[in-house]
Formats: C-alpha cells, structure tokens, sequence
C-alpha cells in the first residue's frame, strides 16, 4: 500500500517527537525520517507497525505554480508481512497519516 508524503510533513513530525530540525534531501532522508517517526507509535496510537517488513521510498516533485517552484513529495510504500489483515494495514496507514496531519 502506497501513500503520498510531503517533505514539510515529515520535518515537522520529527521535529516535533524528537527535536530535531531534519533536512528532507531525498529518499535516504525521508526513509529516516519515517523510520524516526515509527519507533514511537505511542504517539501514532496504535501499535500495528510492529509486523512491517519493509519500507520504499521514492522520490517525486510536485510543481505548484511553475516549474521553478516545486514540492519534494515522497511515494512510501509499506511492506508488511503477509499474514498481515488488509483491516490492519488500513488501520496503520491512517494513522501514520493522520499524526502527519496533526502536527
């Protein structure tokens, strides 16, 4: 399952749970990033990343108002493992979303 992510979004998760004012490069830094944000699901209230098997990133720009202005933006795909319910990977999705969208 594939989500969208901006950049902005996940600088201001991890500087919001741990303090640190991450700059969002590429794919390698979104990865720690994300990766930042899910060892505490305490904070996403919900524990079901704990059977992720893996996670992809890949990069993609997002044009706003022309083409000198753009948007780094990050497909995430969660890999989870196969006797994972899609009920499951719903739930976890949305909540990783939606702490994103909190902070």
């Amino acid at each position: 399952m594939k989500i969208r992510v901006d950049d902005e979004q996940i600088v201001k998760a991890v500087k919001k749970l741990d303090g640190i004012e991450l700059v969002v490069e590429g794919e390698e830094d979104a990865l720690e990033g994300i990766r930042l944000i899910l060892r505490r699901p305490e904070n996403l209230g919900t524990d079901r990343f704990d059977r992720l098997k893996d996670i992809k990133v890949t990069p993609s720009r997002g044009y706003e108002t022309s083409a000198v202005e753009y948007r780094l933006r990050f497909l995430i795909e969660f890999v989870f493992e196969d006797e994972v319910s899609l009920e499951d990977r719903v739930e976890a999705i949305k909540a990783f979303q939606g702490f994103l969208n909190r902070v």
